[in-house]
């Protein structure tokens, strides 16, 4: 029984997916199986409260199929019972769409001559779409910071150059390699070029974009003295665009503000006040940093979360691929010894309460 238990854990995360897409009926059907393959008191409960859902679905008495049908004060029909889920299918969407991309101007929905006012301009679309404070679908964090990553390279020319050269590339072979090693089930992900990545908070690069800096009126201001031919005022609305560049190039400039990994420049450990995650900052930070305490902890325990998930995810195929071939060897010893192989990163990732999965 002990075999099936990671299988059976598979099994309820499917579960908990399919229910918040609205698929009852595979939900009722991966928890059963769950239950068969290593029964536990969190699928048992779960399975309850996917039937009751069901049950309330198709069964019912007449009464209750009255009550549904009755109308309500604005003379409109009641819609069905919703489930109980924080984010709309169009939000899914969103995600998932991110997540299909091949690069970042894909990422952004733009073409490859698109300038960097298109760019923009495609950001702060995306950007109030994918917000993890706004879109709560699953796997939001890792596509807003996608698109974090995708404004800050192509916003800046030397990155973009590079990225033009060398990302598009990378992005290739770590798709035909993920595609390699992931066999007929077709899991993997593209990185968007690890090399090309933003050194800023996908937060304070948001806050950046809506935080006032740039007002609207000074993009109508600069059309109109441009339309109008008059040569100071295009020469000073050119200063000013030079400032704004550079600043913003300063920016996209500076050191992160952690890391997950202590070196000599982040030298001084933290620990995240929710699910104390360490990690580590400067000597200044105490100083320096005027931000959001509790929004820069929630990026640390998001990537680190990430993080473990994909070493998890690779402990356990390691895991598996040694299981299967003692199976063929058929060795028991081989077999065994694959059984008791060390998980840490799953372990761990236990340990914080993410193994666990709630409607």
């Amino acid at each position: 029984m002990e075999v099936n238990k990671d299988e059976s854990r598979r099994c309820i995360e499917i579960a908990v997916a399919a229910f918040r897409a609205g698929n009852v009926e595979k939900a009722q059907k991966f928890l059963e199986k769950s239950q068969r393959l290593y029964p536990t008191k969190e699928a048992e409960e779960l399975l309850r409260r996917v039937r009751n859902v069901g049950s309330t679905r198709t069964g019912g008495t007449e009464e209750s199929t009255a009550r549904r049908r009755t109308l309500n004060k604005d003379g409109e029909k009641s819609q069905e019972p919703k489930l109980n889920v924080d984010y709309t299918p169009e939000q899914l969407e969103a995600v998932r769409r991110i997540k299909r991309c091949k690069d970042y101007y894909e990422v952004l929905d733009v073409t490859k001559e698109a300038t960097d006012s298109d760019i923009k301009k495609a950001y702060k679309k995306l950007a109030l779409q994918l917000h993890p404070d706004k879109n709560k679908a699953p796997g939001a964090v890792e596509a807003f910071k996608n698109l974090g990553n995708a404004v800050a390279v192509l916003t800046d020319t030397r990155k973009r150059k590079e990225y033009d050269l060398f990302g598009r590339q990378e992005n290739t072979n770590h798709h035909h390699s993920n595609h390699h090693h992931a066999g007929h089930n077709h899991h993997y992900e593209y990185n968007f070029g690890r090399g090309f990545e933003s050194d800023i908070n996908p937060n304070d690069l948001f806050n950046m974009f809506f935080g006032g800096t740039q007002p609207r009126g000074r993009a109508r201001w600069q059309t109109n003295e441009t339309q109008s031919g008059s040569p100071p005022s295009l020469i000073f609305g050119l200063v000013l665009c030079f400032i704004v560049v550079s600043m913003l190039s300063t920016f996209f400039a500076s050191d992160p503000l952690y890391s997950l990994q202590q070196t000599p420049k982040y030298s001084v450990e933290r620990r995240t006040l929710n699910l104390k995650i360490p990690y580590y900052v400067k000597d200044n930070f105490v100083s320096e940093y005027q931000g959001s305490l509790s929004r820069l902890e929630h990026s640390v325990e998001e990537e680190y979360i990430m993080y473990m998930k994909r070493s998890c995810h690779n402990e356990r195929n390691y895991r598996d691929a040694m299981m299967a071939r003692a199976k063929s060897f058929g060795s028991r010893s081989q077999l065994t010894n694959a059984q008791q192989l060390k998980m840490p990163s799953c372990d761990a990732l236990y340990r914080i309460g993410v193994g666990r999965v709630n409607f």
